[in-house]
């Protein structure tokens, strides 16, 4: 086949279209325990526990600790964009998606039982963001599979509500795991062995318990559903040809599908700024609304569930109406609530008759962002699983990554500069609201971006021999 003249009457059936498993609810649930499973390395290891603990005084002082982790994870973000799309294809062509989403889940859980190994000192520290960064590595390409898989597992009928249900399972075995975490080793109910803060035993003791619920959770998936049909006729590339065929194939992408390239970017820079929402709420909640720790907490724990059932109500919708209308419909509430929070502020004010407090606001707009951010997460994944041609979702997936990685820079630089340049012409204490409108400008170039891409079902991606 021509790879830049494919037309519509030769354009073979996307992976999703080709049906090669039968709808399963098994299948489902089991695809989306790996999704659970991995909010421990998600929300307990990289960003509520694990990672505060490392950029702790106990590592040499906050400040070198946080630049030293901050370095490690930028070098673990750029091997993401440069190695991503290529492991993805070679997962595809292989055959061999499911064995390496195995690989790459049990290296991250053995990376993060080591931290366990990271005592609270000066010398333990470079362990201990090597570890982290690597797991994030090794969690992309685990992830690039498993997005994949979303393909194998749905219908074009029911791809939009599995893939929020799986997002939404990931909010909430988020939400477990920190609870169950809280409970047995940070502010425990109860006296054991890992309830001991010496050495931080209690902290080194939550990466156990995170390697084993990842590692217990994503075992379903791995018996449930079957390995990708191997291609007959797969060529077998070394590793640096692959980045050969990596680039035929976005040049035959560009000719023929360009609406596929836009959609990348658009895709990139709004889930830049949907991954700011959860970054920085929690810092805009305790440092504009006066939010203490307890709060924060308590509003971490009601934004995952809210968000978890927007991804879900936004699954379905997303079957009927399609997924850039739901991406489209999130973006513009995400927008409106983030607008009601930068002009209110935490002032106090008279609605329907009643006087409203700051906090009052931000818990009732700040849940309402939480509950755009899912729908559009989940829709967004939706979206590439219907276009990819058979046997190279992991490729296109690996793209994903890359394109997110290649922009994760915009939201927290526009957010920093917003608050620099607020910071002489506002009262002190109010800059920091201000970092929300540079959140929203990158959610507003992501909503321009998109809006000119066409729907799925009106975009076709060329298909590029593998020789």
């Amino acid at each position: 086949m021509n790879p830049v003249t494919a037309s519509a009457a030769t354009q073979p059936p996307s992976e999703l279209e080709s049906g090669t498993l039968p709808a399963s609810k098994g299948r489902v649930l089991a695809w989306a325990a790996w999704d659970w499973g991995s909010a421990a390395f998600n929300a307990v290891m990289t960003t509520f526990v694990f990672t505060v603990y490392l950029t702790s005084n106990a590592f040499g002082g906050e400040d070198q600790a946080s630049a030293v982790l901050g370095a490690a994870l930028a070098i673990a973000g750029a091997a993401i964009a440069v190695l991503a799309p290529v492991t993805g294809q070679r997962s595809d062509t292989g055959g061999r998606r499911k064995l390496w989403l195995g690989v790459n889940t049990a290296a991250v859980a053995v990376l993060t039982g080591l931290c366990f190994f990271v005592f609270p000192r000066p010398e333990f520290l470079l362990l201990g963001v090597t570890l982290i960064a690597l797991g994030n590595v090794f969690f992309e390409f685990a992830g690039v599979n498993y997005n994949a898989m979303l393909a194998q597992i749905s219908t074009p009928k029911n791809i939009g509500k599995v893939s929020g249900f799986g997002w939404g399972m990931g909010y909430l075995g988020g939400i477990v795991a920190l609870l169950m975490v809280l409970q047995l080793f940070v502010q425990p109910s109860f006296a054991w062995f890992g309830s001991s803060t010496q050495d931080s035993l209690n902290i080194r003791l939550v990466a156990v318990f995170s390697a084993l619920w990842f590692f217990i959770f994503a075992l379903p998936v791995l018996f449930a559903v079957p390995e990708l049909p191997k291609p007959k006729q797969a060529a077998k590339l070394g590793f640096l040809a692959s980045y050969g065929l990596l680039v035929r194939r976005i040049t035959a992408i560009y000719r023929t599908s360009p609406h596929t390239i836009f959609f990348l970017l658009a895709s990139a820079i709004f889930r830049d700024g949907l991954a700011a929402v959860f970054t920085f709420g929690g810092i805009i909640a305790a440092g504009t609304f006066g939010f203490e720790l307890k709060e924060v907490i308590f509003f971490a724990i009601f934004g995952n569930v809210v968000a978890a059932v927007g991804a879900m109500i936004g699954g379905y919708l997303d079957d009927r109406t399609g997924p850039k209308a739901v991406i489209i419909g999130s973006l513009v509430g995400l927008l409106v609530a983030g607008t009601v929070i930068l002009v209110l502020g935490n002032g106090s004010y008279v609605f329907l008759g009643q006087a409203w407090a700051g906090t009052t606001t931000f818990w009732v707009f700040g849940l309402f962002l939480c509950l755009f951010v899912g729908p559009a997460q989940s829709s967004s994944r939706a979206y590439l699983a219907r276009l990819a041609p058979h046997g190279e979702s992991g490729e296109l997936f690996g793209l994903y990554a890359t394109t997110g990685r290649a922009v994760s820079f915009l939201a927290p630089t526009l957010f920093t500069l917003c608050i620099a340049v607020a910071s002489p012409l506002v009262e002190p204490g109010e800059a920091q609201r201000w970092g929300i409108l540079g959140i929203m400008v990158v959610l507003l170039a992501g909503l321009l971006v998109l809006l000119p891409v066409k729907p799925p079902g009106k975009v076709q991606i060329a298909v590029v021999p593998d020789a």
